[in-house]
């Protein structure tokens, strides 16, 4: 063992298990008190990362809705790609694979997409463009690359909806009829781009995430993530981003974000159960059907709305959000163990997409190969085929 590796392996490692144990035992006490953090501490304490994040970058002078490569971008996918694919093969056994990011599905969930039909004009385009109800399957989910009891997570939920039904060319061939959009509770992403983005997935490979807080650089991206890793109550009571722009038609470029038209319910548990985020759905699609607002927000400013750096969270002043659609998740018991396994057999990716919505940045252009990738993985080691749904699936069990 080299003096790096037995330097990551006997310090880097204990204290990243160290941090980590100190937080879970945190997290038990959060009942207590993060509402109210996060009702009138996070917006502020978050507002000033973001301006202290914004005074060191730079202008690259770029129009709206224009991308620009990254120096050797496709070696960094390469790179991303080798260094998760290891994780999987190294810490899942074939036939049990999970993905590495989004890792706990807590449902599977029936649900119906539709299209308003007040949508502002300049926002008709693709899916858009007319009004219409389509048949979706929405992925709630945890965020990896383990699926521990989930008062031990990370605090972050994710959302993968499928629209199905979709006319039109679509961005990638192994689907046809579908239109994925994929959103997370943060309101930035963890990296900038996926050259920060590499060096994280090294030690994270590493069992020493805290290598990467090693930087100065990554603190504030770091504090970002804790202020938006709660305790969660119920994820379909939870706001969800993008964190990264879309195309929404010529030259115009948006960010997605997810929210329910319903004030949450749920509490947080005192004693929280091992997958008490999935009895949370349960119970409140036992009681009926559940309504979220799907919106866009339109770039307007090129620099403080950059398309280049998923750190940057676009200002809602210059650019509100304005909705589009309605999820309806229509009330429906999910939680058979069939219907769980239904979620191996379905890939997510931003590139399953009208042209109208191509993803844009560096980030986004890395998931088409890397999401493609290690989804193929994934299913080969668990012998699953690929399944492109259309909404009439039933479950036996």
């Amino acid at each position: 063992m080299n003096p790096q590796g037995a330097f990551t392996f006997y310090v880097l490692r204990p204290l990243s298990d160290l941090v980590l144990w100190i937080w879970r035992v945190e997290r038990r006490f959060e009942f207590l008190y993060r509402r109210w953090f996060d009702r009138w501490l996070r917006p502020p304490l978050f507002a000033s990362a973001q301006w202290l994040q914004n005074l060191f970058r730079r202008d690259e002078h770029l129009e709206l809705a224009q991308e620009r490569l990254l120096p050797d971008e496709d070696r960094l996918v390469q790179q991303i790609i080798d260094e998760i694919a290891l994780f999987m093969r190294e810490n899942w056994l074939p036939g049990a694979v999970q993905r590495f990011g989004n890792t706990k599905t807590y449902g599977v969930l029936r649900a119906e997409f539709t299209v308003r039909d007040d949508v502002p004009e300049p926002l008709r385009h693709g899916l858009f463009a007319t009004p219409g109800v389509y048949p979706a399957w929405v992925r709630f989910s945890g965020p990896g690359p383990f699926a521990p009891p989930d008062l031990e997570d990370f605090g972050q939920c994710s959302v993968g909806i499928k629209v199905m039904g979709v006319p039109g060319p679509k961005l990638m061939e192994d689907e046809q009829g579908t239109q994925d959009l994929i959103l997370v509770t943060p309101a930035a992403f963890v990296t900038p781009d996926i050259k920060e983005n590499a060096k994280m997935q090294r030690w994270v490979r590493a069992k020493a995430p805290l290598g990467y807080a090693f930087n100065p650089k990554h603190w504030i991206h770091l504090a970002m993530q804790l202020l938006y890793s709660p305790m969660h109550a119920n994820p379909v009571e939870d706001r969800y981003y993008s964190n990264v722009p879309f195309l929404l038609g010529p030259g115009q470029a948006v960010q997605y974000s997810l929210r329910p038209r319903q004030q949450g319910r749920s509490r947080i548990p005192v004693h929280a159960k091992e997958n008490y985020l999935r009895d949370a759905i349960s119970s409140t699609l036992a009681d009926g059907d559940w309504l979220m607002d799907f919106m866009v927000q339109v770039q307007t400013d090129p620099h403080r709305m950059p398309i280049e750096n998923a750190c940057v969270h676009w200002p809602e002043r210059l650019s509100p959000y304005v909705p589009v659609a309605e999820l309806r998740l229509v009330r429906q018991r999910f939680d058979s163990d069939a219907q769980l396994r239904f979620a191996d057999a379905l890939r997510y990716n931003p590139w399953h997409s009208l042209t109208e919505h191509q993803p844009l940045g560096n980030s986004n252009r890395a998931r088409r190969t890397m999401y493609y990738e290690l989804a193929k993985l994934r299913q080969r080691m668990n012998d699953t085929q690929h399944v492109e749904p259309t909404g009439s699936e039933t479950f036996e069990d």
